[in-house]
């Protein structure tokens, strides 16, 4: 993905929201430090990589285009075998079942090949895509929590999947993942 960083960052749409525990950069507009943030989000996550903490951002392709970013993480993987995701697209491709696909792709790695036991998602509450996304696939609220933003204070909606509902609705057979048995070390997944 390191390759495809300076076409992300060109096309990350206005209403990305980057990590606003993230420091911005006083010198730079809202925009570049949003490009500036997601480059140093990929490479603090290669570098920081073990077994218990872990951060792996996926290019979205959708009709031979890269479109946005997958994200999988795990903090205390062995111990705690819960994943996070995070994700963007840009404005194009929104509402055609892109966000719903690449979540399932990142959670049939977790559930299926990384024996994950739950995923949590969070989303502001006026992001209704997002929540849309995770509770067709099945998530279930799980609070609501307050974050400060550029923008404010911002209403989080809490979710979380379990694998066992993964696995009663059937989305496994959805998802195809090739080669996870040679990197589940890396994942903490033994």
């Amino acid at each position: 993905m390191e390759k495809d960083l300076p076409h992300l960052a060109a096309i990350l749409p206005d209403d990305y929201e980057h990590d606003p525990r993230a420091e911005l950069l006083p010198w730079l507009s809202l925009r570049e430090n949003r490009q500036r943030l997601i480059c140093q989000q990929y490479w603090r996550s290669a570098a920081t990589w073990s077994p218990s903490s872990w951060l792996l951002d996926f290019a979205v392709i959708y009709d031979g285009a890269v479109v946005g970013v997958q994200t999988l993480e795990a903090d205390r993987f062995p111990t705690l075998r819960t994943v996070d995701s995070g994700s963007w697209l840009v404005m194009s491709v929104r509402g055609r079942g892109v966000g719903v696909a690449m979540r399932m792709a990142v959670l049939g790695l977790a559930f299926d090949h990384l024996d994950a036991v739950a995923a949590v998602s969070s989303a502001r509450f006026d992001n209704p895509a997002s929540l849309g996304v995770s509770r067709r696939i099945g998530y279930a609220d799980n609070g609501v929590s307050l974050t400060d933003t550029p923008t404010g204070v911002a209403e989080l909606v809490h979710l979380r999947l379990t694998a066992d509902a993964w696995r009663a609705a059937g989305h496994g057979r959805e998802v195809t993942v090739d080669g996870a048995q040679h990197c589940r070390a890396w994942f903490g997944a033994q």
